[in-house]
């Protein structure tokens, strides 16, 4: 990636889009710490707190800053309830070590209860609550892209990130998702920032989008701005965007 700027703002949905192998993924997996960029900087700003640099942490304490994200591969732990799987988003948020979970005293037993009841208000949002005892593999799949979801909520983030999660999804999904992105972003007053193929989907929920092609950012603006773009059009989205 080559001279990449850009910029989540509080409460809102930004959408990073471009070409297979534009870098898209890439650039998350430095936000999220999966890779370590050679280059350059990630600044956050939680809520009420202070500016601070990411890059240089690994992938647990990015999280614990208030960062999640799903997989563009849906990355669930397919032999899990659906229960154990949003509660395993939890970890970063306890403070039980391993002497509490043996001596299994009153603080760690209610921070049980709490991990629990909250990681079923979760799936009861997400839409996922009577399937709780459910093992997450024998999920539908827009149900299995639904959960993922849910266990990044489950960490408590400020910014949610997406990888392409409307892959794979049939136009009823697709519509129930975008009700259930906006609806998080207003509930919750997160800001969410997924990288999408869909762009029917991006130009409809997105407040600002950026596009990439060959690692560069070579266009950004609202969703009516890059959608006229003559090099985002002949770059990625075809003539026939509007169609």
């Amino acid at each position: 990636m080559d001279r990449v700027d850009l910029d989540c703002l509080s409460g809102e949905i930004t959408a990073l889009i471009g070409p297979n192998g534009a870098g898209k993924t890439t650039f998350f997996n430095c936000i999220t710490g999966i890779y370590s960029p050679t280059e350059g900087d990630i600044f956050i700003t939680p809520p009420g707190g202070k500016r601070q640099k990411i890059h240089s942490l690994g992938m647990h304490k990015v999280t614990q800053c208030g960062i999640a994200r799903t997989f563009q591969n849906i990355r669930i732990f397919p032999d899990m309830t659906v229960l154990e799987n949003v509660m395993i988003g939890r970890h970063c948020r306890t403070k039980a070590g391993i002497l509490g979970a043996i001596l299994r005293d009153r603080a760690t037993m209610e921070e049980e209860r709490t991990i629990v009841r909250r990681s079923y208000e979760t799936l009861e949002r997400i839409g996922l609550a009577d399937d709780v005892n459910m093992l997450a593999r024998n999920l539908p799949y827009g149900a299995q892209r639904r959960l993922e979801i849910a266990r990044a909520l489950a960490t408590d983030p400020f910014l949610l990130l997406l990888d392409e999660p409307a892959a794979g999804m049939n136009p009823q999904e697709t519509k129930e998702l975008e009700a259930l992105i906006v609806g998080l972003r207003d509930e919750r007053k997160i800001s969410i920032f997924l990288i999408e193929h869909d762009m029917r989907l991006v130009m409809s929920l997105s407040d600002r989008v950026y596009v990439m092609d060959y690692g560069e950012m070579i266009a950004r603006g609202t969703p009516q701005e890059v959608r006229g773009n003559p090099e985002v059009i002949k770059a990625y989205l075809g003539e026939d965007i509007s169609a």
